[in-house]
């Protein structure tokens, strides 16, 4: 699904207020790395983890600086982008996890920042408001939305969390980000548990 919004539609505060909240996405990264039976990693893995999934949002400094939202380098473009989290994912493990015993694990660890930075766009695109995301910048700066967006659009500053309408906003991400991601980290979790119990054939 395509924007079919314009920038003149949006206030300064509507601007810098349309995305899920960093707690919902610090969330979805720690379920993330569960699921990818990286649970027992270093507080370090989970650091950037959480980092990574916020990173994306820095493209707000640019409304103070004059950038147009539906410019690439706007809210919700460049940053927000499959080849953005890519190259985050990259950096991240070849400067932050070049030990010889992390390099086996590489390529799950690059799967997991990946996934843990590219999660921040999927999340905005399932919001109720603003300008879609553009995925696939800086080759196409279309704006998507996906089809399902039950995500209520949340206030940038913590403060704006203390008021009736940011618990709404809350509760919101609880149902639709918080729940569903703790419960599918932990089905995979089940799932390895009953794996490694079952018996092997040397067992019988």
């Amino acid at each position: 699904m395509t924007v079919g919004w314009h920038e003149s539609n949006l206030s300064r505060t509507e601007l810098v207020g349309c995305m899920a909240s960093a707690f919902s996405h610090v969330v979805v990264a720690g379920s993330l790395g569960v699921a990818l039976r990286l649970n027992k990693a270093s507080w370090r893995f989970w650091v950037l983890g959480a980092a990574c999934s916020i990173l994306p949002d820095l493209d707000v400094i640019g409304h103070g600086m004059g950038v147009p939202y539906a410019h690439p380098l706007g809210h919700r473009g460049l940053t927000h982008s499959l080849a953005f989290a890519a190259l985050v994912s990259l950096v991240v493990v070849r400067t932050c996890f070049r030990g010889v015993q992390e390099k086996a694990y590489r390529p799950r660890l690059f799967l997991y920042f990946f996934l843990a930075t590219a999660s921040h766009g999927i999340l905005d695109a399932m919001t109720n408001g603003g300008l879609g995301v553009a995925f696939f910048a800086p080759l196409d700066n279309t704006r998507y939305f996906l089809p399902f967006r039950p995500i209520e659009v949340s206030p940038i500053s913590i403060q704006g969390f203390m008021t009736a309408r940011g618990m709404e906003i809350l509760a919101s991400e609880v149902i639709w980000v918080w729940l569903p991601a703790s419960l599918i980290a932990l089905g995979f979790a089940l799932k390895r548990r009953f794996l490694l119990k079952r018996p092997h054939i040397s067992d019988l």
